[in-house]
């Protein structure tokens, strides 16, 4: 039974940073697929940054050279450092992940390439 729990959101000015934290439960972060997605009230969820199983990194333009994400094996936790956070970074974050076989054409910011959810935490950059 995996389970996801995010922590970290909160309310920031423009230019400043948050870390975000995923705790995983159930199965090992060091074999799963792990990404980052947020969702803006009236807009579709999106894909920000994704961790493969060799620690691989892939982000979405608009998050490239301002987030970064990460994960600890031993914590079994997985993590997005926000930094330079712009208001319309402002959104629900949610952790997910999979793991098993992927094929090489996967898409790492795909929501449906992953199985398991956390609620989510809140985001607000003003």
């Amino acid at each position: 039974h995996v389970q996801l729990v995010e922590s970290g959101g909160g309310s920031v000015q423009a230019g400043g940073s948050l870390r975000l934290s995923c705790d995983v439960s159930g199965y090992s972060v060091q074999t799963a697929y792990m990404a980052w997605f947020r969702q803006a009230p009236g807009k579709m969820r999106e894909g920000v940054a994704s961790i493969d199983r060799a620690g691989y990194p892939t982000y979405t333009h608009s998050v490239k050279d301002r987030f970064t994400i990460s994960k600890d094996n031993a914590k079994n936790t997985v993590y997005l450092q926000m930094n330079s956070l712009k208001p319309e970074d402002t959104g629900m974050y949610y952790c997910a992940a999979d793991y098993g076989y992927k094929w090489a054409g996967w898409q790492p910011l795909a929501a449906n390439e992953y199985r398991f959810w956390g609620q989510g935490t809140q985001v607000t950059v003003s």
